[in-house]
């Protein structure tokens, strides 16, 4: 008895420490420099342990400006504002282009910035060719950083939203470089090339953020997808 005592409070003690492994990387407090995994790179589409990887920028900021370069993306690091009220940014930057599409973040959070790029450029982009021969020429920003608590949802209502962090982006639209604009609002729920192309994207976005949800979602996200890296996970 006395064996399998010590044998369950060493299985015990094991889960423990396993768990808290997993949450410093989940929460991103093992930056980079200290992470055993590889250093994430936008000119390389990573494939294992991408998530822990992004989180690993979140209080890196050096290794943040080495990893957002152009061309995949043209971004410009701005100074940290940080808020008592919970609201604010760190390690954030200014976002004009990313994966080749023109966009205008003026504060987005450098593990956000990275997760769009990557996005943008190995799933968005390829996807946008192969249905429509055309690249994504731009995109409709539908807001980044708002100081506010989350909405449309009763259960977290009274919990901050990743939008009052700069750590969240709400894409409205796309437009090709052909002239082709689609639009969520328009064309997310509609049987067409277009319906099917937003979609299929959307779910594309969930491995890279944590949350990625449109309208099927609720009545709050039927005119964009909101894409945030915070704590939660929901892809819908």
């Amino acid at each position: 008895m006395r064996r399998s005592g010590r044998n369950f409070l060493r299985a015990l003690l094991a889960l423990l420490l396993l768990v808290i492994v997993f949450g410093a990387f989940w929460l991103g407090l093992v930056p980079q420099r200290y992470s055993p995994l590889a250093t994430i790179s936008l000119a390389d589409p990573p494939t294992w342990f991408v998530d822990f990887r992004l989180a690993a920028l979140r209080r890196d900021p050096e290794q943040c400006r080495a990893v957002l370069l152009a061309p995949h993306i043209v971004a410009t690091p701005i100074a940290d504002k940080v808020q008592p009220n919970g609201c604010g940014w760190t390690n954030a930057v200014r976002v004009a282009e990313v994966g080749g599409a023109q966009i205008g973040l003026e504060q987005l959070t450098c593990e956000a910035a990275t997760a769009l790029a990557l996005w943008i450029e190995y799933q968005v982009q390829p996807l946008a060719v192969e249905m429509f021969g055309s690249r994504v020429a731009w995109m409709q920003d539908m807001g980044t950083y708002s100081c506010r608590n989350i909405i449309g949802n009763k259960r977290w209502m009274n919990m901050r939203s990743q939008h009052s962090l700069a750590n969240a982006v709400d894409i409205g639209a796309f437009r090709l470089a052909n002239g082709k604009q689609i639009s969520i609002t328009k064309d997310y729920k509609a049987d067409s090339p277009e319906g099917r192309f937003l979609r299929e994207a959307h779910m594309r976005a969930c491995g890279y953020f944590r949350v990625a949800i449109g309208p099927q979602f609720n009545a709050a996200h039927k005119d964009h997808l909101h894409l945030d890296r915070g704590i939660l996970t929901r892809c819908q």
